[in-house]
């Protein structure tokens, strides 16, 4: 029987360092996925990520359970490393289409290419946001948390989150809009 985080949280806070192994491996693939989408780059990412897991290993013992889960906890300090990455480079990447997979197999090849262009502007709109806009958005839509969850990982209330969220659509929605516009 699997244990649930709580249990295995109890045993890591004691020090047992294989409890805290467990944490890691049930967790360290999201958290890697959220830093790539935010850095764009696998091996900033790899790097970003293992600094997130030492912090949590260092302050366990100060782990407090505010009524969210404990991903919450690892995405906010994940959060705090990019948002000082960002700072410290004072630039955006962009993950090379490349890397991404954006054709299915059995696509005709006029519908991929329809597709890969559309996902390539979506893209690019989404990383012309805000980064608090793009930290939503993938929190929302790759991880699928909760408005609570995102709020506890972005420091705000729930209300907040869900005004956030609304006010990015509207932001996409428009742009997206004044895009075909610009193009038809």
């Amino acid at each position: 029987m699997e244990q649930n985080d709580e249990e295995i949280l109890a045993q890591a806070s004691q020090g047992e360092m294989d409890a805290f192994g467990a944490l890691y491996e049930r967790y360290v693939d999201r958290i890697f996925n959220y830093i790539y989408y935010r850095t764009g780059n696998a091996s900033d990412a790899e790097d970003l990520t293992a600094r997130v897991f030492q912090r949590a290993m260092k302050h366990i013992t100060n782990y407090t359970d505010r009524g969210v889960p404990f991903s919450a906890w690892l995405y906010r300090i994940a959060h705090n490393l990019v948002a000082n990455w960002h700072r410290d480079r004072s630039r955006k990447q962009e993950i090379p289409l490349s890397e991404a997979p954006l054709v299915a197999k059995e696509e005709h090849p006029e519908r991929s290419l329809v597709n890969s262009q559309q996902q390539e502007s979506l893209l690019r709109l989404i990383r012309s946001l805000p980064a608090e806009r793009q930290t939503l958005l993938i929190l929302k839509f790759v991880e699928h948390l909760s408005n609570a969850e995102i709020g506890e990982i972005m420091g705000r209330s729930e209300g907040a989150i869900k005004s956030l969220y609304h006010r990015t659509l509207l932001s996409l929605r428009d742009q997206i809009g004044d895009a075909e516009e610009y193009i038809g």
